[in-house]
């Protein structure tokens, strides 16, 4: 079997970022070529998420979430706290209404798949108690919906497996950019997650991570870019590019002993199972 017929999926890639304006086109068309022909992106902001509606309804193949990532959530106009620095209930109030909206526009509404991108993050500034009543919102949503989440996680992984465990979304969902350790993976596949591996294993130094992406079961990984951020080894300054997909499997592959082709027909079934059902 050649690479040409392999069907590869990008769980993962912030597609319709400015980056990709230039040459969006044939770079969804090089994509094609080298047999990526799923890619989702992930939601960060409602004015962004228009953005990726209107590319999926230009460029078969795409889909996308709704969901506001907590590095944007103090950039939105509306944002507002309340005398205990967390966010104000009217806010609270939007940010469900927004995000049930989206799945209800009748020209998106087989677009959108998931709620995210959302989590936590102990490297960004805005406060940890807020970063998790935010998360809190879309994990409530995504019950409501019966629709995966999108889960971002720096640093965080104790506090996120354990509100994940207190309210757990009943239709899983994707561990973004998963750096962890085996027994940290071994907790989200129980609490039905699949791992989003990216460029981080073609790092020698990402030895923790390697070592997961080698053990735990492929029935539970995804591949994704998070172009155009997350470059791969030997391409560091770089435009990171959902073409590069093929070569974060092949790394996989080699870290499981396995043909790329197994880890194509996997990984692609995976994020089809958890996106479309099927």
């Amino acid at each position: 079997m050649t690479e040409s017929v392999m069907r590869f999926f990008d769980s993962h890639c912030h597609f319709d970022f400015a980056e990709f304006n230039a040459d969006r086109a044939s770079l969804w068309q090089t994509c094609n070529g080298v047999g990526i022909t799923r890619l989702l992106m992930p939601g960060v902001t409602p004015d962004q998420w228009r953005t990726a509606a209107q590319l999926c309804a230009q460029y078969a193949g795409l889909d996308y979430s709704a969901g506001i990532h907590p590095h944007w959530i103090e950039r939105q106009g509306w944002f507002q706290i309340d005398n205990n620095n967390l966010l104000d209930i009217s806010v609270r109030e939007k940010i469900a209404a927004h995000i049930l909206e989206e799945f209800t526009r009748p020209e998106d509404g087989a677009y959108c798949v998931a709620v995210g991108e959302c989590g936590l993050d102990k490297l960004i500034t805005t406060p940890f108690e807020v970063q998790q009543q935010l998360l809190t919102i879309h994990i409530d949503v995504a019950r409501q919906l019966h629709k995966p989440l999108i889960i971002h996680c720096v640093r965080a992984h104790n506090e996120m497996i354990a509100l994940l465990k207190k309210n757990r979304p009943e239709a899983g969902g994707v561990i973004h950019a998963f750096s962890g350790s085996y027994e940290v993976a071994q907790q989200y596949v129980e609490l039905g997650f699949y791992l989003g591996i990216g460029g981080s294993i073609t790092y020698e130094r990402a030895q923790k991570t390697r070592a997961a992406a080698a053990k735990i079961p492929l029935a539970f990984l995804v591949l994704e870019t998070d172009a155009p951020d997350m470059p791969l080894h030997g391409k560091q300054g770089q435009r990171n590019s959902p073409e590069y997909l093929p070569q974060i499997a092949q790394v996989l592959a080699d870290l499981r002993g396995i043909t790329i082709e197994e880890v194509a027909a996997a990984t692609c079934c995976n994020a089809q199972r958890l996106f479309h059902g099927c």
